[in-house]
């Protein structure tokens, strides 16, 4: 084959897609590059790998003093030192003539050189994050972007300026901050660096709007429609597909169980002192009475706890996931048209009679962004599947504990009530 044919996508025919070349790969031949490939990090760049085998992504190269930065932040994650560390935390409401917001602080602690300061603490509000996303979208087009809490809520169903909802949210906001500072390619981008350490971002939230707008455009009027999904990307659509169902079934049942533990707290809420009211006037029964109020008394709080966990930490984490899921589409659907592009043009060349050296040339930079594309997903989609497991781990067994404390609050609380039953069987027994 000369070197003017263009190459067939190893993904889109029979081959699976760990046969595909990675471009990435210091055991891969150098390729010819255009200095506008669509991959970030340019032709200029050596190609790295890690003494495990797994590829460095050169498109946002970790600098050497950050790496030996490393070592003073000793805080462990899955076996990686940390050199960032961010949190959001204090929320604070604000009032004024034209609009009422929160704003959260966030703090962030580092030892990367790409920082003008080791620490910084700013007031951020919710468009400042929505901002940083679309930022990340834009500019990491191949790379999964964690998703943000929703940001309209149904007016008259919850208040957004309630305690209980802005620190739901302050939660979702860090975790967050905290998925895209442990990416090792989102975490050097300059807009997430602008966003933890200048002052002032009000005069980009337009332009990111626009950019946005236009990004979507170019997607959909692109006029590409790839013919099939490689295997294992179709497997991740299959998979992605039956999660949504899951979560959503699972999040139906859960806020049903939610509302029938509120209907029953408030049953039992007006059970307790009716015990309490009857012992007034039952002197041989007063102490078991007031037993019997105090069990249910004690059993309510134990129930409300247990439906404010379930409202407050296992819900939230079930729509998180489905907003995860949203945004791994979005990309496997960029995907999909950075291969239609490909597969387009190759069959443009292919049937073209007149074949220009510049057309093979563009059919293979096309290839290189797919290839690109699939390597940067596969790695976010590992990355995403490690989380999921940790995060449904914690979940399910934060729930199992919490499950076990209910129902052992509820046993101790009737188990004292045994003592005062048998006190006042022996008085009646010594009475006879």
């Amino acid at each position: 084959m000369s070197a003017g044919t263009p190459r067939a996508l190893a993904s889109s025919g029979q081959k699976p897609i760990q046969d595909i070349r990675h471009p990435l790969s210091a055991e891969e031949s150098a390729l010819s590059r255009s200095p506008d490939v669509l991959h970030p990090g340019g032709a200029g760049e050596r190609d790295l790998i890690l003494p495990n085998g797994t590829p460095v992504d050169t498109s946002s190269p970790t600098s050497s003093s950050s790496l030996l930065n490393r070592l003073q932040l000793d805080d462990d994650l899955d076996g990686e030192t940390r050199d960032l560390f961010v949190t959001v935390e204090d929320p604070k409401k604000h009032v004024s003539t034209m609009e009422t917001y929160i704003t959260y602080r966030v703090c962030t602690k580092t030892t990367r050189t790409e920082f003008d300061l080791p620490e910084y603490s700013l007031r951020r509000r919710y468009q400042d994050f929505d901002w940083l996303r679309n930022k990340l979208e834009e500019s990491q087009p191949t790379h999964l972007i964690p998703p943000l809490p929703e940001k309209f809520v149904m007016k008259g169903v919850v208040d957004r300026f309630s305690e209980e909802f802005v620190e739901t949210r302050r939660k979702a906001l860090d975790k967050f901050l905290k998925r895209v500072a442990d990416h090792p390619v989102l975490s050097f981008n300059e807009h997430f660096n602008a966003f933890l350490s200048a002052k002032d971002l009000n005069k980009r939230q337009g332009l990111a709007l626009l950019t946005k707008m236009g990004e979507s455009v170019k997607y959909v009027t692109g006029g590409y429609k790839v013919r099939a999904r490689p295997v294992e990307f179709a497997a991740m659509g299959d998979y992605l597909d039956l999660f949504t169902q899951k979560l959503g079934t699972i999040d139906r049942i859960a806020q049903r169980i939610i509302k029938e533990q509120s209907e029953f707290l408030m049953e039992l809420r007006e059970y307790g002192p009716v015990y309490s009211s009857w012992s007034s006037f039952e002197e041989d029964l007063h102490d078991p009475l007031e037993g019997v109020s105090g069990c249910v008394s004690n059993c309510s709080s134990a129930l409300e706890e247990l439906t404010e966990d379930m409202s407050e930490d296992f819900l939230p984490v079930l729509r998180e996931y489905v907003l995860y899921i949203e945004s791994m589409k979005n990309v496997l659907k960029k995907r999909d048209q950075v291969q239609a592009e490909y597969e387009t043009k190759l069959e443009a060349v292919v049937f073209r009679e007149d074949k220009k050296t510049s057309v093979p040339a563009d059919v293979e930079k096309c290839q290189d962004r797919v290839e690109c594309f699939n390597a940067d997903l596969k790695a976010d989609w590992d990355r995403w599947e490690n989380n999921k497991r940790q995060d449904f781990r914690q979940l399910l067994t934060g729930m199992s504990d919490k499950n076990i404390q209910y129902y052992e609050k509820c046993l101790a609380a009737w188990e004292s009530l045994i003592p005062l039953l048998q006190d006042k069987q022996e008085a009646k027994g010594e009475t006879n």
